[in-house]
């Protein structure tokens, strides 16, 4: 079912020039170019348009070494990784000399989760004129503004301010848009997860082939997020509750095994970017696996990303989580099929044990590892945060206390004991510690840490400076195409 998804959910690349044809066709004059404003005439039109909001998930500039560079490399989690010499550009995010020119990732993000939003934008305004099911077009378009709102939510925790786009602009519109305040895109995302909400079935209401789409379950959960990222607590516990309520979810005993193939889609699957190896082509693969990969042999990789030291320390005593994350050498891969070979030219030499994947068709860049976006366990720990913001201690204890007793699992109780805290402060402390470990090398520490307030304390070790760094700089390319129209962030 999952290949079958991942077919579908590519065909958007070739969908839009796609056209019906019969037996005659060659006697048909052309009759114009396809385009946006022609192009939605049907039911497949509609389901491929969508198909194409989410297959940009899977594209370089959104999942490779962009994402890892601006959320797990630029934090206390991770550092570049390979041999130093490989793409030592990306040590500017270890040690905060990125600017507006340089990298290229900076661009690259920037880049590719607009063509999200565009695709996005796109798709809304031509399936509302497509004569088709209500009930599924009502769908789709609650899946495009959900995944509208998560392109635009990376976009404005990275940069702030930024140009708001809510529809396909004209040729004269490209590049005269100025940045609206965050405030203003945080309203749009609320808003256009308020909508999926309403429109979404939940996740065990889709048929198996549609298993992986956006549900009511994801859009409250990135909701969740968000009222915790611009500090509303209220709301954030409200709509984290809703989803755990819902009985749609839960841990999966064996913390180790949520990264493997099995854990795919499960039950502690609240949204994941979907991804296949294919053997006749790489259309449903990513990077991500590949660039985060045992250098060497086996399970053949680049060996970027690699858990830092400080991540390393940061464990309790005993925390099986830190083997189930961290892939050391001489270390027997998670499937038994060889041990991790050491490579001299790498320094620090680890990998992130929850990018491993197993043998598969094609090359390393035909990853077939689903990216785990939101999970269970985080919405969990949301509720406890925001519940312990709320004065509600105890019930925030419950909710990081099954966290950690799953993560425990037939341990010893003196392993990862239950949290017993009185006072507002440790338990705001605790919980934070416990996303840390629990949500390790999944790209959330850099969000949690400015999010938090914790970045210019933790992170200025390695040279981030306050009242800069919070924000990444805009790229260069898009001040100069606007004239200036785009300013700069403060610092750059």
């Amino acid at each position: 079912m999952k290949k079958y998804i991942i077919r579908f959910l590519a065909t958007l690349a070739m969908g839009m020039g796609a056209t019906a044809c019969n037996q005659d066709f060659l006697d048909v004059k052309p009759q114009g170019q396809i385009n946006a404003e022609n192009y939605f005439q049907t039911t497949d039109h509609a389901i491929w348009a969508t198909n194409a909001v989410y297959n940009q998930l899977r594209t370089w500039d959104v999942i490779a070494f962009p994402f890892l560079a601006m959320t797990d490399i630029v934090s206390d989690d991770a550092t570049k990784g390979s041999f130093p010499a490989d793409a030592q550009r990306l040590s500017t995010f270890d040690d905060f000399t990125y600017g507006p020119s340089f990298p290229e990732e900076i661009r690259l993000a920037w880049r590719g989760y607009y063509r999200g939003v565009f695709r996005a934008n796109t798709a809304i305004e031509g399936i509302a004129k497509v004569q088709m099911d209500e009930q599924l077009k009502n769908r789709l378009i609650g899946e495009c503004k959900f995944l509208r709102a998560h392109y635009y939510f990376y976009l404005v925790r990275w940069f702030g301010d930024i140009p708001l786009i809510t529809k396909p602009l004209l040729e004269s519109e490209y590049y005269n848009q100025p940045r609206a305040p965050k405030a203003e895109v945080y309203n749009l995302i609320i808003q256009d997860l308020k909508d999926a909400i309403e429109a979404l079935p939940e996740k065990s209401q889709y048929p198996a082939a549609d298993l992986g789409r956006a549900t009511k379950g994801a859009a409250r959960g990135v909701l969740a997020k968000v009222y915790l990222t611009i500090g509303d607590f209220v709301n954030a516990e409200r709509y984290a509750l809703e989803v755990i309520n819902s009985g749609q979810y839960a841990l999966l005993p064996n913390y180790a095994r949520i990264f493997l193939p099995e854990g795919e889609n499960s039950s502690e699957s609240v949204f994941e970017i979907q991804a296949t190896a294919l053997e006749e082509s790489y259309a449903g693969a990513t990077a991500w696996n590949m660039i985060q990969g045992v250098r060497g042999t086996p399970n053949l990789g680049w060996g970027f990303n690699l858990p830092s030291d400080d991540l390393v320390a940061a464990y309790e005593p005993g925390d099986p989580r830190r083997d189930a994350t961290i892939l050391y050498v001489g270390e027997v891969l998670p499937d038994g099929s060889g041990v991790v070979q050491d490579n001299p030219e790498m320094l620090n030499e680890r990998y992130n044990q929850k990018a491993w994947t197993p043998s598969h068709p094609g090359l390393q860049d035909n990853g077939p590892s689903n990216i785990r976006i939101l999970r269970y366990a985080d919405v969990l720990l949301m509720a406890a945060e925001a519940l312990n913001e709320n004065d509600k201690l105890q019930q925030a204890l419950t909710y990081i206390n099954q966290v950690r007793a799953r993560a425990r699992g037939n341990r010893p109780p003196s392993v990862l004991p239950a949290l017993t805290f009185s006072s507002k402060e440790q338990l705001r402390q605790a919980i934070w510690r416990e996303r840390r470990v629990e949500l390790a090398m999944e790209q959330h520490r850099w969000f949690d840490l400015v999010r938090t307030g914790q970045a210019a304390t933790k992170l200025a070790p390695l040279g981030f400076k306050a009242n800069k760094n919070e924000l990444f700089p805009i790229p260069q390319s898009e001040i100069d195409l606007t004239n200036g129209i785009i300013k700069q962030n403060p610092g750059y």
